[in-house]
């Protein structure tokens, strides 16, 4: 059984940066470790993704050039900067494995979720 535990959320203004952090109990069975967010009344949207053994990464077009997503050990490290009011959701540490030999960002792909921690960037 897989467990995720994230940390790192808070609120901050528009600019700022947070880090989150995912504690990943095995690396049995999966591959691709994903952080996903979820906006108020919007579905779950891939953010970022890495491939535990290839290394292969993926950023949704709406976060290039501004978060980072890295995997020391067994914590996967989502960075966030420059951060936009429209950033503000609740952010998930998601894992999988491979989909057609790649990390999927279609939720449904993923078995194992944390709990979410909250990001909230006012103006």
């Amino acid at each position: 059984q897989v467990q995720l535990v994230e940390s790192g959320g808070g609120s901050v203004q528009s600019g700022g940066s947070l880090r989150l952090s995912c504690d990943v109990s095995t690396f049995a069975y999966i591959n691709c470790l994903t952080w996903f967010r979820q906006a108020p009344g919007k579905g779950r949207e891939g953010v970022a993704s890495i491939d535990d053994t290839y290394g292969t990464i993926r950023y949704a077009d709406f976060v290039k050039g501004r978060f980072t997503i890295s995997l020391a050990k067994n914590t996967v490290i989502l960075q966030m900067n420059s951060l936009k009011p429209e950033d503000t959701a609740v952010y998930y540490c998601a894992a999988g494995p491979r989909s057609y030999g790649t990390c999927s960002v279609a939720a449904s792909d993923y078995h194992y979720w944390g709990q979410g921690t909250q990001v909230t960037v006012s103006s």
